[in-house]
């Protein structure tokens, strides 16, 4: 998107040095890393990024602000998966967004979905810094926002996840993590901050308290930086030694609420040009349907909470819509559909991208965008299974030049 760094980068590249990123990436996580990781980082100026930035606190302000939306979300949350405690705000936030051409040819960046989760905090800073190391690159090259440096990204982070205790008091779950394919992210936590990830399965309940094992002693915890999703959980039929709506005596990085209360179910909530029109699948049986496109080949439908675009429909008919049972319709949407432009140019033509805006939020601190996520791809959608057997597709970073 950015010249001169674009061309040259494509002109330079060559699959040895794709060949040394991947070795390096996985000696420094200790693992074989199993998601798609792109053959080149992405060149974004500098005041984009910023106005990407801008529209995500802005959008997440508006739905934190909102009495009517707070309500509302509270109620999405599933009573089993409804953890006791209150955290005024998330400790994290991601915003996605893709590019759409205007009528004057310019480009404006459209809303995808926002969530209080963790991404790749960790693996992301390792990628971007690798990129820049193996290829050789500008090292005036930037990929951390806010005026951040390494030191100061990482001391937040240390910030938001151990909250000030001890790193042997504080671990990372996930449901059979090994397994994961977000494990090369554990690893840098483990490596940069000291702490344990265990799964979610083994720790143990004594009183309020909560215990993980480590070199044959039983350790309490006193916060958990929280991996694992409730949907994985069920899929899974994993099974817990303690009751997530019971009161424990920890502190949570997320809060797991979170991860239900902002998601798609805020889409129709948000008032931004940026924001795609939706409605609940509730309401698409009422007038509000006015508002969407009458053209079927110009709507999704899509569940509330998934991963990797699993569930999604494009132009749902009538009988699609109906099919899905009245009591779960208010976990759909009927959304606008968005055509993304492809504005990278790789050796294989252009191709889409997805910026994924990412925030930390200590606790009682502020919001603050802190590095970015890029994927591209060229299919159907941006996910792994619709770039099968693509080349320069996958994860990537987000460059821009420095002062």
């Amino acid at each position: 998107m950015l010249q001169p760094y674009r061309t040259a980068f494509n002109h330079r590249f060559t699959i040895d040095k794709y060949t040394e990123l991947r070795r390096e990436l996985d000696r420094k996580t200790r693992t074989t890393i199993q998601f798609p990781i792109c053959e080149t980082p992405c060149f974004f100026p500098r005041e984009l990024l910023q106005d990407l930035s801008n529209i995500g606190v802005e959008l997440t302000n508006q739905l934190l602000q909102n009495p009517a939306y707070l309500d509302l979300s509270n109620t999405a949350i599933p009573p089993q998966y409804r953890v006791p405690g209150k955290s005024n705000h998330p400790n994290f936030m991601t915003v996605d967004f893709g590019f759409t051409k205007s009528s004057d040819g310019s480009l404006r960046p459209k809303l995808v979905e926002l969530q209080a989760f963790p991404s790749l905090f960790g693996f992301q800073d390792l990628l971007s810094r690798q990129y820049i190391e193996t290829f050789q690159l500008d090292p005036n090259l930037k990929y951390l926002l806010g005026n951040h440096r390494e030191e100061s990204y990482w001391n937040l982070l240390r910030k938001v996840i151990l909250n000030h205790h001890d790193p042997e008091n504080v671990v990372l779950t996930e449901v059979e993590p090994e397994s994961q394919k977000t494990l090369p992210d554990f690893r840098v936590y483990e490596d940069k901050l000291g702490i344990s990830t265990v799964d979610i399965t083994s720790l143990t309940k004594q009183g309020n308290s909560l215990y993980y094992q480590r070199d044959g002693r039983q350790i309490p915890i006193h916060r958990i930086y929280n991996r694992a999703i409730g949907e994985d959980m069920e899929r899974r039929g994993t099974q817990l030694a303690f009751d997530l709506r019971d009161d424990h005596n920890v502190e949570w990085a997320n809060h797991p609420n979170w991860y239900f209360r902002i998601s798609k179910l805020s889409l129709p909530f948000l008032n931004h040009s940026s924001v795609p029109k939706a409605i609940f699948l509730t309401d698409w049986f009422t007038a509000a349907r006015s508002s969407l496109p009458e053209d079927r080949n110009q709507l999704l439908l899509k569940p509330l909470y998934s991963f990797a675009g699993k569930g999604i429909r494009f132009a749902p008919t009538d009988s699609d819509l109906a099919a899905i049972p009245a009591a779960d319709r208010h976990l759909y949407l009927v959304q606008e559909r968005v055509t993304f432009e492809p504005v990278i140019e790789t050796p294989y033509g252009p191709t889409q991208a997805e910026v994924r805006m990412m925030y930390l939020w200590p606790d009682n601190g502020t919001l603050e965008p802190v590095i970015s996520l890029v994927r591209l791809g060229r299919g159907l959608m941006i996910g792994v299974d619709h770039n099968r057997d693509q080349q320069w597709v996958g994860g990537s970073s987000a460059l821009f030049p420095g002062d």
